[in-house]
């Protein structure tokens, strides 16, 4: 396992800190705030903690305030229902004794039924697509200093944007985005841990899909984005250190608010996973 990836899973080992309690670090990624995906995954990993035998089938999680990365986050779970078949749990992260997010995780006996999905849609194949990295690169020479360091750091998880906006110079764009994924490194065969690395993984450039008609990024002067709220419907297995489609579209916006969904393909055009968000899009005079 790389050493960047080993840091990210550490990160999402929680320590438990009493019944159904759990303490998790926060990272740094150059954001004002802690990044939301890393409160999704963490929430998902305290839940998962609380269940036998089953395994997380959907999570829907409310932001509720920004959090600070330079403290821990502390975990909840409420153990809401365990039947026959489902388990509900509640989430509730905190730090200074303040409510960042809450979240519902229902978790489901593994089951046989009926099977369908939608297909894939057509998108460029990452071999010989460049990186994240490789675009950051080239905008380092035009970014603050400040912000050099954190653009700069090697990633566990490696994205490769197919027709990236350039976030410094951003065009109007039809309201969609594709990219491919993945963690860097071969992972342990745990099926808890990959789901929460897609939990972190899916909420890397979802929110800006509703920027895109409007010619605008996070980086754009006057903007105040965040995530409001987010969900994870997952259908079947995979693995997270394998590419994944990370297909995604932006049906509306309006009242301030940006309404994306996401779709995960494996490369066998397998619909392994499924996302939704809404994000604060605002722009400030």
């Amino acid at each position: 396992m790389l050493e960047v990836t080993r840091k990210l899973v550490e990160l999402l080992d929680l320590s438990p800190t009493g019944d159904d309690h759990f303490q998790g670090d926060s990272e740094d990624l150059g954001f004002p705030n802690v990044f939301g995906g890393q409160v999704l995954g963490q929430a998902l990993m305290a839940a998962s903690r609380t269940v036998e035998d089953r395994l997380a089938h959907s999570l829907h999680a409310y932001f509720l305030r920004p959090g600070n990365h330079s403290l821990p986050i502390d975990y909840e779970v409420q153990r809401v229902r365990d039947g026959g078949s489902f388990s509900v749990r509640r989430v509730i992260a905190r730090q200074d004794g303040k409510e960042i997010l809450t979240a519902a995780v229902s978790f489901q006996v593994a089951e046989e039924g009926f099977e369908h999905q939608m297909d894939m849609p057509s998108a460029e194949g990452y071999e010989g697509l460049p990186s994240e990295s490789d675009y950051v690169e080239k905008l380092l020479p035009h970014v603050p200093d400040a912000m050099k360091s954190k653009l700069a750091r090697n990633r566990p998880v490696e994205i490769r944007p197919i027709d990236p906006v350039n976030p410094l110079k951003p065009e109007k764009k039809a309201p969609t985005k594709q990219s491919w994924l993945r963690v860097q490194g071969e992972l342990p065969n745990d099926p808890i841990l990959h789901r929460c690395l897609l939990a972190y993984a899916s909420d890397f450039t979802f929110l800006g899909t509703s920027l895109n008609p409007h010619g605008v990024t996070f980086m754009s002067r006057n903007m105040q984005v965040a995530s409001l709220d987010h969900a994870i419907w997952f259908h079947r297995e995979f693995r997270i250190d394998d590419w994944l489609l990370y297909d995604k579209d932006s049906p509306s916006a309006a009242g301030g608010r940006g309404f994306n969904r996401g779709n995960f393909f494996n490369r066998d055009g397998v619909l392994v996973a499924s996302t939704t968000q809404e994000a604060l899009i605002r722009k400030r005079s």
